[in-house]
């Protein structure tokens, strides 16, 4: 089968964009998929995104099975079209209170993106040949007038019974992403007039990646049930470093005796970066202490993501004099590939090994206990086979259990910053000297995640997709 994705959230160091990679490429070898893929990772509707947006960026080093539309179907200038998608998301959030004349105009605006975008899919869907696309977080009102485009060129598309259609497949809903920006929340709490929900159309079918989300799917005004499909997590090799990971810490210099702490977010406020920061200073105030060598923290996102944000947190990092010691990635390719200056740029299962060699850690730290419907950072540590330290957040219990070994920051004060700190570094040294319960706990939480992030259900959902294609 021909597939595609599309993309509300390509961003760099976008999880999402690295599930649907471990997704594909754990099928690459069932003979199921034309290759390439088809993609659009959704820079020219993330306006909220001011760097990305409406092209990307130039390096961001695609997977070879990959292949990555970069079409703007607008013809508006950048700041209008900014502007024109930025109001239109804020007057969705708010609509409940916007008055019959506020409302007209909402309308008129969305319908005058959406054309463009369902001519654009159209076109694309044909030239490509698609059988199926994937449409990742694309029910949340990022770009509303994407999704009704979206919607609109499916239902051209796969018309009179014409096998394939839409796999939507999200990672966040309304209630579940409680994201605030200024005080005004980004999302209404619940879909409305203006939020086209998937199950509109006969070639829609609806996936989820927790039974917390399936639940709220069934409140929603769609006729469909939304199965869940884990997330899929990536395989992380042992065996001997390769010459690409040793470049790596040369061409930054960074020493190889050193462990790296990693922080695979984005730089987003969410995402709680400065805690991972203040962390990182309470564990290197316990190096120095012991005259052992202080780890590096690697940060995955990229500064440019949301630069208010991005100051605070170099400003802490000053603050509290780390900052020589904190390394931004500027986002993390999904696959690892050098650069137009020959500069290794590493993909996370790389970053991962290089962590593990290390006797390195991850740091998992959103500040909002609502907004992760998931939270990846544990079961990449655990897969790895490294420690983990994490803040409290909803779902965390759901999906790593009560009897999870990652060391728990109790909260922000300093001396919950200092406890956590002093355990998770007891727990590397630990590891590092291979400590028996120490390694017995590190292969509990990864034989758990593996039951809990099973790619059986993407296996079956994708023969069963295939098969629904394949001329008997």
């Amino acid at each position: 089968m021909k597939l595609a994705l599309v993309s509300g959230d390509g961003l760099p160091v976008s999880g999402l964009l690295t599930i649907f990679r471990n997704v594909v490429e754990a099928e690459l070898g069932s003979g199921q998929l034309e290759l390439p893929v088809a993609a659009d990772l959704g820079y020219s509707w993330r306006p909220d995104k001011e760097h990305f947006f409406p092209g990307g960026r130039p390096d961001s080093g695609y997977p070879e099975w990959m292949s990555v539309s970069d079409v703007v179907p607008v013809d508006l200038e950048r700041a209008e079209l900014m502007r024109q998608l930025t109001d239109i998301r804020a007057g969705v959030a708010r609509a409940d209170s916007l008055d019959d004349t506020e409302r007209a105009e909402l309308r008129r605006a969305v319908e005058s993106l959406a054309g463009p975008y369902e001519e654009y899919f159209t076109r694309w869907f044909d030239e490509q040949d698609i059988d199926w696309v994937c449409a990742v977080n694309m029910t949340l009102s990022d770009a509303v007038p994407v999704t009704l485009g979206l919607h609109r060129a499916a239902a051209k598309r796969w018309s009179d019974g014409r096998p394939g259609g839409v796999l939507f497949w999200d990672h966040d809903l309304f209630g579940s992403c409680a994201i605030f920006e200024d005080g005004v929340r980004l999302y209404p709490v619940e879909p409305n007039e203006f939020t086209p929900v998937p199950g509109s159309h006969p070639c829609h079918r609806w996936a989820v990646v927790s039974p917390a989300l399936a639940q709220e799917v069934s409140g929603y005004p769609s006729p469909l049930t939304a199965a869940i499909l884990p997330n899929v997590l990536p395989t992380v090799e042992s065996g001997q470093l390769q010459d690409r990971h040793t470049e790596f810490l040369a061409q930054r210099g960074l020493d190889p005796r050193r462990p790296l702490l990693l922080v695979p977010v984005r730089m987003f406020r969410v995402k709680g970066v400065e805690i991972s920061v203040s962390l990182f200073a309470e564990i290197k105030k316990i190096c120095e202490s012991r005259s052992t060598p202080a780890p590096y923290l690697v940060v995955f996102g990229s500064l440019d993501e949301d630069p208010p944000y991005a100051r605070e947190v170099l400003s802490l990092a000053q603050e509290l004099g780390v900052q020589k010691d904190i390394v931004f990635l500027d986002g993390v390719p999904l696959a690892s590939n050098r650069d137009t200056a020959g500069q290794w740029r590493l993909d996370e299962v790389d970053l991962l090994r290089l962590c593990r060699s290390g006797g390195g850690a991850v740091l998992f730290t959103p500040n909002t206990a609502d907004v992760e419907s998931v939270g990846l950072g544990p079961a990449l540590a655990a897969v790895a086979g490294v420690p983990c330290a994490v803040t409290a957040y909803t779902c965390f219990e759901d999906f790593y259990g009560t009897e999870s070994g990652c060391v728990v920051i109790e909260g922000q004060e300093q001396r919950h910053l200092a406890a956590a700190a002093q355990e998770l570094q007891d727990l590397m040294d630990r590891t590092a000297d291979a400590d028996p319960s120490a390694v017995r706990s590190l292969d509990r939480d990864r034989e758990h995640v593996l039951r809990s992030f099973d790619p059986q259900p993407w296996r079956a959902h994708f023969a069963a997709m295939a098969r629904e294609v394949t001329p008997r």
